[in-house]
């Protein structure tokens, strides 16, 4: 696969845990930590490079992750909003990489089947965005073409809603069960997604 043609992968990690009270990125989900699994996941997906954004935790996260591939970049702005950290973790991407995949570390239900079918569709269309769609509602995993760079820096808000939104009638849905869209943001979601995943008796990303 010719370097135009790779796409990276961007994760961002750079909350602050306000709602859990406490750094959610360190919880264990299904025997992992919800950031290390969200660093495995994007390598497993081929996804190359992978940059972590990191903010207020940064120095715990980096060291949750020092032995897996990927390339930590630090936000100093990431107390504005989720929006500097996207642009963060754009302006990482190689000069290279022809897409990203833009994924949240708080979404245990996400799988490496599902963002390997984001590049594939993309690799297949050419579409500028390919989109996860669970039942009604449009979520990460997103993969933005480089084309969509510019204005993904330039958000206002949010995690690249208003891009999908302008875009929309370009892009590709990949719909995926609805079950799959849960982030995690307060202690009794965590709670509920943990039980559920050592039920399962798999690591988050291994499910099906």
């Amino acid at each position: 696969m010719s370097d135009e043609r790779r796409v990276a992968g961007i994760v961002l990690a750079a909350g602050s845990s306000t709602r859990m009270g406490r750094n959610k990125l360190l919880l264990d989900a299904g025997g992992e930590t919800l950031v290390r699994r969200a660093v495995r996941l994007a390598g497993e997906a081929g996804l190359d490079p992978v940059i972590l954004v990191t903010g207020r935790f940064r120095e715990a996260v980096e060291r949750e992750v020092a032995n897996l591939a990927c390339a930590p970049v630090f936000n100093p702005d990431h107390e504005t909003g989720i929006q500097t950290s996207v642009a963060c973790g754009v302006a990482a991407v190689p000069a290279s990489r022809g897409a990203a995949v833009v994924m949240l570390p708080d979404m245990p239900f996400v799988t490496v089947r599902m963002v390997r079918t984001l590049v594939e569709r993309h690799a297949e269309t050419d579409a500028p965005l390919v989109v996860s769609r669970y039942g009604e509602v449009n979520a990460p995993p997103i993969l933005y073409d480089r084309g969509l760079f510019g204005e993904i820096s330039r958000m206002r808000a949010g995690c690249g809603r208003e891009v999908v939104r302008r875009h929309h009638d370009r892009a590709v849905l990949v719909d995926w069960p609805a079950d799959r869209l849960r982030d995690l943001d307060r202690p009794d979601e965590y709670e509920s997604a943990r039980l559920e995943l050592a039920g399962v008796g798999l690591r988050a990303g291994d499910l099906p």
